[in-house]
Order: C-alpha cells, then sequence, then structure tokens
C-alpha cells in the first residue's frame, strides 16, 4: 500500500507543473472578461459556452442589433491556426469560416475562407458568404490564450457549426498563398443562439464510414499481418501455425470483403472524390482474391512448382500488406477523424512491428 502511494505522489509531482499549465490556459465561462480596450465591440454581456472541451474552444456570442451578431472564440494557444465555420449541412465541405493565427513576431492575421472540397488547394482564402462587419476582426493573445473576434451581419447565423485547429506550428504563409495546412482534429455542433446551448452533431452518414475504416483496418490493416506472423515464426508447430495463418487470413478477407463494398456505399452517399483510395483498394483486394486463390492451388511439398509458388505468394503478401497499411492512414487522413485514430492504428501497427523483430531475431538466432 505503501509503495502504491509512493508511486502516486510520484506521477502527481511529475504531472503538476502540467495541470498548473492547463489550469491556467483554462477560461472558465464563469469568469468575466472585458476586452473592450482591445476589441471593436462590446465583450462584456455574451453568451459563453464550452463548445469543443478537447481543443479547449470556448465561444462567447451575442446579438448586438437588428442584424448584428458579436463572435469572440478563444483557445488554448499551441502557435496554431484556430477557426470557426458556418455550415449550412454540418459537413466542412461548403461551409465559410473565420480563420487566424499569429506569428512568432507577434503578427495577427484573420481572414475568410470557403470549404469548397476537403483538398487543401480548394479551401480559398477571402472567399465565402459571411457578410463579415468591417473593422470588427481581430486576433489577439490574453493569459495565453488565441482570441478570435469578429462581427457578422445577418438576421440570424447558421446554427451547425464547424471549429478546427490546424497542426503545431504550422501556418499559412504569403508565400504558400495562404493556404491552410490540413487540420490535426475539428469538431461539428449545433448552436441554438436562444439558449447559448452548443450539443455536438455528427455526420449522418458518420456511422457507416467508421464502419467501413473500422472493419478495413480489422481485416487488412490487423488481421493480415497478424496472419503473415503466424505463418512465418510458428512454423515449428505444424500443422497448427498453417490451420491459424488460413483461419486468420480468410477472416480477414471476409473482413476487408464487407469494408470494400461499404467503402463504395459511402463514396455514393457522400459523393466523395476519393480516386486513390479507391484504386488502392481494388489493388489490395485482387491481391487478396489471388491469395485466397492460391490456396486452392498449393503445390505439394518438394515439388518444383512449390518454390515459385512460395516465392508468389510471400511477396504478394508483403506488398499486400504495404499497400494497405498505406490506405489506411490515407483513407483517415480523408475521413478527417483526426489524431484519435491515427494513434490508435499507429499504436498497434507498432506492436506488431516489436513483435515481428524480436520473433525475427529469434529465427535467425534457431537457423
Amino acid at each position: 500500500m505503501k509503495q502504491i502511494v509512493s508511486v502516486c505522489f510520484a506521477i502527481f509531482i511529475l504531472l503538476n507543473p502540467w495541470l498548473q499549465v492547463l489550469s491556467q490556459n483554462a477560461e472558465p465561462c464563469d469568469s468575466n472578461i472585458n476586452f473592450n480596450d482591445i476589441v471593436n465591440f462590446d465583450t462584456t454581456a455574451m453568451f459563453c459556452e464550452s463548445v469543443w472541451d478537447t481543443a479547449d474552444f470556448v465561444l462567447r456570442f451575442t446579438k448586438a442589433g437588428p442584424e448584428l451578431w458579436s463572435f469572440l472564440l478563444s483557445a488554448s494557444n499551441t502557435n496554431s491556426w484556430v477557426g470557426i465555420g458556418f455550415s449550412p449541412s454540418g459537413q466542412m465541405v461548403g461551409s465559410s469560416a473565420m480563420v487566424g493565427w499569429i506569428y512568432q513576431n507577434g503578427t495577427s492575421v484573420i481572414k475568410q475562407y470557403y470549404l469548397q472540397a476537403q483538398d487543401v488547394d480548394k479551401v480559398t482564402p477571402d472567399a465565402g458568404d459571411l457578410d463579415v462587419v468591417n473593422n470588427s476582426t481581430l486576433v489577439f493573445l490574453q493569459s495565453n490564450r488565441i482570441h478570435l473576434a469578429f462581427q457578422l451581419s445577418t438576421a440570424q447565423p447558421r446554427e451547425k457549426m464547424v471549429y478546427a485547429v490546424g497542426p503545431y506550428g504550422v501556418l499559412p504563409t504569403d508565400n504558400d498563398g495562404l493556404k491552410l495546412s490540413l487540420h490535426r482534429d475539428k469538431h461539428t455542433a449545433s448552436l441554438d443562439y436562444t439558449t447559448g446551448r452548443s450539443q455536438a452533431i455528427d455526420s449522418p452518414y458518420t456511422g457507416v464510414r467508421r464502419t467501413h475504416g473500422a472493419l478495413n483496418m480489422i481485416g487488412w490493416g490487423i488481421l493480415m499481418p497478424i496472419g503473415a506472423i503466424a505463418a512465418r515464426y510458428f512454423r515449428q508447430w505444424d500443422p497448427i501455425w498453417f490451420y491459424s495463418h488460413t483461419a486468420i487470413q480468410i477472416f480477414s478477407f471476409l473482413f476487408g470483403l464487407v469494408g470494400f463494398i461499404l467503402g463504395f456505399v459511402v463514396k455514393g452517399l457522400i459523393n466523395a472524390r476519393v480516386t486513390h483510395h479507391k484504386n488502392l483498394g481494388i489493388v489490395i483486394l485482387i491481391l487478396a482474391c489471388l491469395q485466397v486463390m492460391a490456396l486452392f492451388i498449393r503445390p505439394k511439398k518438394g515439388s518444383k512448382p512449390r518454390k515459385y509458388w512460395n516465392l508468389y505468394h510471400h511477396n504478394a503478401g508483403r506488398i499486400m500488406i504495404i499497400f494497405a497499411v498505406s490506405n489506411i492512414f490515407y483513407g483517415i487522413q480523408l475521413g478527417m477523424e483526426g489524431p484519435s485514430w491515427y494513434a490508435t492504428y499507429a499504436v498497434i501497427l507498432a506492436i506488431m512491428v516489436v513483435v515481428a523483430i524480436v520473433l525475427e531475431i529469434r529465427l535467425w538466432k534457431q537457423r
């Protein structure tokens, strides 16, 4: 018991500086703010709502006139761009967004962007349908938080909001036409302008899209490498290794096949332009079908064709795994699922790689 208490105390000591930083950066809605000497509109009587806890986004807003709305978005400063989009459908594509950032030299930039498509080149600066009030926009730092202030001239702003934050330390520059780099995370929510409450929303096809991704990740990206590991490193347990390898790869094929079919369903539902992702998926499925067919034409051990069959079967499997892993990460990027999906699969992949390296070393020692 004393050892547990000691370990917990040590962990608290180590984490305490980080906890202090987080508490200092936090900006609860019950705190009073007054940026009237900085911003060109009143900031003292605004609705306040924590709209995105993960990224510490706090939104303040108020109706300042018959067709005038004031907004103040704040977030922890991570040397990244931050943005708030007003979406007609709840999707990023088709939204008009206010995006701001601050360079290391203190220069600040806030611009309206039109999110025409998922492609970075289709996210256009100085475009969009928001009627932004002149001289109302500002980006500034206060208490290590970045604040975006702006006013919109409209009878009623859109209720579906899209929030996003850029990658750490990567800011738009004049050299690249102030293009936004791909966000590191995003969040969609609806905002009730009467009550001031925000509620997270998902795309109507989010479940199908994520099921497609999960099935392909499990089938092509996890089970298939595990089956290959079983075939290469556990041959001393004959014939268990063969039946295990076959069973795992059959389940891998079934998961991947269903995921592949769902991919076309998703493409049709959201009219996604994912040519490279789709083509890679087709190549993976063709290789998988050839691998399944190879099971039924496997020559006998010791026969001359067996050597060439092994060469094909092993190398096609390796190529298939490389394509599958690449396409999974590419699919996560296209789906804009954020770092949690990247991290989850990266950890699983790293574990499999470490296991394979250990087993490979053991195999070489045995030889």
